[in-house]
């Protein structure tokens, strides 16, 4: 049975291991905080518990006890086929656990860092065991939200790429090769591009922040939760892409000449946003929408797996 060791048991890593348990791995959390460590274990049969009645888990007791905690690196790296961290965004964090990881965990271990904000060569350069270092980006939670982006350092191996790629999909993720080095990788590109619009709208008064966020969750994410941008376009002229941009490349263009400038997330739009969103929920109103988020999101992995492959080509 493969071993996977999970580094850090916040929401990320408690959410990794549910991943890795549920498809049948071994897993080794560990945390420098014992506190956090010692509340993992609860909060991921908890969390394994909830996706039964979703279909997505089977046997979660099963699946919990496959989940031990290590009060060290060395320990919880002993023998494991793939190490997944998740320590705070901040380089000389990233710098540190990686040389201690690259010098306890087996060489044919792969080393991989949740950061979605760091690339990997930035933290990975000087180790010996460069080559099978890479970052392996989730979107939270991951057992929920199955993306998971790929993308190594100039000198990781093509093979560690590979034997990732199979490994995550294997447990049930949907892993996207990143070809290069990019800040944001893929995902917080695109999200960024639609969070600087939408600040800019806001901003600007064009619409309110609730008005936005219906415009997206009602309009585009519908479409989005089961076709891209591309698959999107595609359906939406008679011909197809190409006819698409035939159409529409002149509004495009336009729109693309005033793209919103960083300004947008300036301390005074900001303030305009808040203004309109209203109230900052507490702690516990968070954590209730935080848990009623999860289990939207289950239910629609659930309806998504339950749905046949869109119509082929051939």
């Amino acid at each position: 049975m493969p071993t996977v060791a999970i580094i850090g048991a916040g929401l990320i890593g408690r959410s990794w291991a549910i991943v890795f348990a549920r498809a049948g791995w071994q897993v080794r959390l560990t945390d420098a905080s014992a506190a956090a460590l010692a509340a993992a274990p609860a909060l991921i049969a908890e969390g394994l518990a909830d996706l039964v009645g979703h279909g997505l888990a089977e046997d979660p007791a099963g699946a919990a006890a496959r989940v031990a905690t290590a009060t060290s690196l060395a320990e919880a790296v002993t023998g494991v086929e793939l190490v997944q961290e998740n320590l705070p965004e901040a380089v000389e964090v990233k710098r540190a656990v990686f040389a201690e990881l690259d010098r306890l965990a087996p060489r044919d271990a792969i080393l991989a860092s949740s950061t979605s904000a760091i690339v990997a060569s930035r933290f990975t350069e000087e180790l010996a065991g460069r080559d099978r270092c890479l970052v392996a980006h989730p979107v939270n939670p991951p057992h929920l939200v199955p993306v998971v982006e790929l993308c190594g350092a100039p000198w990781t191996a093509p093979e560690t790429i590979e034997r990732a790629w199979r490994i995550y999909r294997a447990v049930g993720q949907e892993p996207v090769t990143v070809n290069r080095e990019i800040d944001g990788f893929v995902l917080n590109r695109l999200q960024g591009a639609l969070l600087a619009e939408a600040f800019r709208l806001v901003g600007e008064g064009v619409v309110s922040p609730q008005d936005l966020d219906t415009t997206v969750k009602d309009g585009l994410g519908l479409r989005w939760s089961f076709l891209g941008p591309f698959g999107t376009i595609e359906l939406n002229a008679p011909g197809g892409i190409a006819d698409y941009c035939a159409r529409y490349t002149g509004f495009y263009r336009r729109l693309a000449a005033d793209p919103a400038p960083p300004e947008v997330w300036d301390d005074s739009t900001v303030a305009r946003l808040l203004a309109g969103w209203g109230q900052a929920p507490d702690a516990a109103q968070l954590a209730a929408r935080g848990a009623w988020r999860d289990r939207r999101l289950a239910a629609l992995r659930a309806h998504k797996a339950a749905q046949p492959d869109a119509p082929s080509d051939s």
